[in-house]
């Protein structure tokens, strides 16, 4: 039953999901954290930060990893092609559409009205993440000093300048790693 589960969760993911796999984080957070509550926020940051790292796009890592801890290698398959699986459907159906009406003004008119949904949905996720690092509270705590962790506000800090900087994603993530160690074991 839970496989079927998952694949069903995370086609439907799939198939409201615009704008890329971090788009998709947000709904999948939704799904696994909130409404299921198969995993806690902070193993979504896990398995999110895991997807980030690692080769491939990231909605199907976060699928494949977050069904490996549900339900182990059934799970990882299922919530794979679950999210996979509607894709492949939407892209033909899709590029069908472009490729005969995409000079249409109706159509760059849906996607200029996507856009906007889209990084709003990645603003929400952004801020549950914040409220994780800095904070280690998956809500706004009624004492920002007494939960504030400054180590995770420095990594932080310095991760957003070392993305600004241009700094590659890998490298960024390495030095967090490191910087986190350090500071864990200094602070």
């Amino acid at each position: 039953m839970i496989y079927l589960q998952l694949f069903l969760e995370f086609a439907k993911i799939s198939l409201v999901c615009v704008g890329g796999g971090y788009a998709s984080m947000p709904l999948i957070q939704s799904a696994v954290v909130d409404t299921y509550h198969w995993l806690s926020l902070s193993e979504f940051i896990d398995i999110f930060t895991i997807s980030q790292m690692t080769p491939g796009p990231i909605g199907i890592n976060a699928a494949t990893f977050a069904g490996m801890k549900i339900a182990g290698l059934g799970g990882a398959i299922c919530a794979t092609m679950g999210f996979v699986t509607p894709s492949i459907f939407l892209c033909i159906g899709l590029a069908k559409i472009i490729f005969k009406y995409g000079d249409l003004g109706a159509i760059h008119g849906i996607l200029n009205g996507l856009r906007p949904a889209v990084m709003a949905l990645i603003a929400a996720a952004c801020v549950s993440f914040v409220l994780l690092a800095v904070w280690n509270a998956e809500k706004m705590p009624k004492d920002l000093l007494a939960t504030f962790d400054i180590k995770g506000a420095i990594i932080l800090v310095g991760a957003l300048i070392a993305v600004r900087k241009k700094i590659g994603v890998i490298k960024v993530l390495l030095a967090s790693g490191v910087v986190g160690l350090i500071l864990g074991l200094v602070i």
